[in-house]
């Protein structure tokens, strides 16, 4: 049984048993995801009546803050209840089900789009970041390849994806958040100078 995080978009919710999805729950906003993920979890959690043996957690890309609440709603969940966090990208969550080579397309925002090609069901690059226009450019085989613009990810697909690889005996994905820019704030090099 497991109960699925994605914040990486708008905030997905889902409770998955096998193949079976018993409760999903999204808010499309793309920024309030603070407001909506306890709310969203305690709804998917009284409709399944079910309680999760693991915790999966969608690691992006996606824009630093949103995905930081889902994954910290994910891990925190998962330490309360003494159960494992199962990190996957939340690309390979839209590209679930599909066999045909694919593009898969998120808004990155800044001007940027996120992108992953997937072969047999399988990632085989990214993600990366590039402009729209940069696309048939950059991506291999562009010309060939089911092009998907996704604006949310399914909590449930995610869970699909780990159940399947988890089955497998495979590693699930990331472990850690998949940022593919450079913080905007950095820390100083060394202590800062006063002068008087």
């Amino acid at each position: 049984m497991l109960l699925a995080i994605d914040t990486s978009a708008g905030t997905s919710v889902a409770m998955v048993d096998g193949d079976r999805t018993l409760a999903e729950a999204a808010s499309a906003d793309p920024r309030g995801h603070a407001e909506a993920i306890g709310v969203l979890i305690e709804r998917v959690l009284r409709e399944s009546g079910a309680v999760p043996d693991a915790v999966v957690a969608g690691m992006g890309p996606g824009p630093f803050t949103g995905l930081r609440v889902g994954i910290a709603a994910a891990r925190a969940f998962a330490y309360a209840r003494g159960i494992p966090v199962h990190g996957v990208c939340s690309h390979d969550g839209i590209a679930e089900g599909r066999t045909a080579p694919t593009l898969v397309v998120t808004d990155a925002r800044r001007r940027e789009v996120a992108w992953s090609v997937y072969r047999d069901g399988e990632r085989v690059d990214g993600p990366h970041l590039a402009s729209p226009e940069e696309l048939p450019s950059v991506v291999e085989g562009y010309t060939a390849l089911d092009r998907v613009d996704a604006v949310e990810v399914s909590a449930a697909s995610l869970a699909l994806v780990a159940a399947r690889l988890l089955a497998a005996g495979r590693p699930t994905g990331p472990d850690q958040p998949l940022y593919l820019r450079a913080p905007d704030v950095t820390v100083p090099a060394g202590p800062k100078r006063v002068t008087g």
